[in-house]
């Protein structure tokens, strides 16, 4: 699946051109490639900082978000690195809890191609090394990096030792690369276990955890499930959470969606099942009030793009896959205002099992491309979303078009979701003028 990474900057650019010439264009996992482009650099991935791993279908880059809020709380430097990015390439690196500068990525970019062009590395390989490269040359006092794709033959799982690994909620996603069962998926997922460094997960159904604990046991690594591991339960008061260390009640996050407690909670027992950084309790609850991850249920602020429909709240997410479709649609059962989604959706995604749950949650459905990338056609996103019982259902070029169309109609909703997409979510943020910092 192509990346269709550009830049505004020209050097940075210059080298995303070079690396589509060189490599594959495509997704292509596996460990080979990645090993031996590192080993030519240096193998910085063996000079990082205290790492935190994390896999998942959804919310791993939620996780990441509160692990980072809370380990900046306790006055750590952080590097980060997550995908895909929305607006700019630069938010996928993060150096010390700074965004990468172009001057800085365009000479990483040309260091890596220029040590491995012959190799035929990918995009998301020749990326990972150089955000390697820049961790290991810059103090931090720890690193989060974000699983791009699977686990077991995912990029990032070169890393020799990390201190945590953590998964994620669980769904169908992928299923060309990762299987088509959820045991399947959960076999891939868990392929980041390594010997002697704590695996939690959250609390899955019996089939995957078996799965999960067959690939821990063979990984010689400790196995930390909700549930068993560590407790966690939202409660009026808060995130009730228990484990070795003792019991804590944790604020529900600023974050909307009652998932996100989850993965709270999920980085909570990651960071209190190391000790190569101390983190305190009230860093934790910072974390909770101060963490942000763009298109996760985002409400947009004032932009050119809400000004069309000022009385409306807009949201963003990038959930596109059926587990998330049923996240946002719990978090939409919160509000009986009139609702509107606006939906763009790539070629290999399951836009029945996304859009089902919201079937008797909104009013309007409104479908769009996503340009540069294979999409469902919005006429037939626009067919499914009627017959799925969305009986308001109509096709826009694109975003603005979009909320034009519905300030047009004379009766504009109370709420607005954009979904379906991180592409779409990219085009909505840019739109609005509100990039990513």
């Amino acid at each position: 699946m192509a990346d269709h990474a550009v830049s505004a900057d020209a050097a940075v650019q210059a080298q995303l051109d070079r690396l589509w010439a060189l490599s594959p264009g495509a997704d292509i996992l596996g460990l080979d490639r990645i090993t031996r482009l590192l080993a030519r650099l240096g193998d910085p991935q063996r000079a990082l900082p205290p790492v935190f791993h994390v896999a998942g279908t959804n919310g791993k880059g939620s996780t990441c978000a509160f692990l980072r809020a809370a380990l900046e709380a306790a006055g750590c430097r952080v590097h980060a690195y997550t995908s895909p990015h929305l607006v700019r390439f630069n938010e996928r690196i993060r150096i010390a809890g700074t965004l990468i500068d172009d001057a800085t990525l365009a000479a990483l970019l040309a260091e890596v191609l220029d040590a491995g062009g012959d190799i035929g590395a990918s995009f998301f390989e020749v990326t990972t090394a150089a955000a390697f490269l820049a961790f290991a040359r810059n103090p931090a006092d720890a690193c989060v990096i974000e699983v791009g794709l699977g686990g077991r033959l995912d990029a990032t799982n070169v890393l020799p030792a990390p201190v945590a690994c953590g998964i994620a909620a669980l769904g169908l996603d992928h299923q060309s690369f990762l299987g088509d069962t959820l045991e399947q998926i959960a076999a891939e997922k868990a392929g980041i276990a390594k010997p002697g460094v704590p695996l939690l997960t959250m609390a899955y159904p019996a089939g995957i955890a078996q799965v999960i604990a067959r690939t821990a046991k063979a990984a010689d690594t400790p196995l930390l499930a909700q549930g068993a591991g560590w407790q966690a339960r939202s409660t009026p008061e808060g995130i009730a959470y228990t484990d070795r260390n003792g019991a804590l009640v944790l604020p529900i996050p600023t974050m909307p969606g009652p998932h996100q407690c989850d993965n709270l909670a999920l980085a909570a027992a990651m960071l209190r099942h190391q000790d190569a950084v101390r983190i305190p309790d009230a860093a934790l609850a910072a974390a909770a009030r101060t963490a942000r991850w763009p298109a996760r249920l985002q409400r947009l602020a004032p932009g050119p793009l809400t000004a069309a429909l000022p009385a409306t709240a807009f949201w963003l997410d990038g959930g596109h896959n059926p587990s998330a479709g049923d996240a946002i649609a719990g978090w939409i059962d919160a509000t009986d205002a009139p609702r509107a989604l606006v939906v763009g959706m790539l070629a290999n995604k399951d836009p029945a099992g996304f859009l089902r749950p919201f079937a008797d949650r909104i009013d309007t459905l409104v479908a769009v491309p996503v340009p540069g990338h294979e999409h469902h056609a919005p006429d037939a996103l626009v067919a499914l979303a009627r017959s799925l019982g969305i009986a308001t259902a109509f096709a826009a070029t694109d975003p603005i078009a979009a909320v034009a169309a519905l300030a047009a109609r004379g009766e504009p909703p109370a709420v607005m979701l954009f979904a379906g997409s991180l592409y779409l979510a990219g085009m909505v943020l840019a739109a609005n003028d509100k990039l990513p910092d």
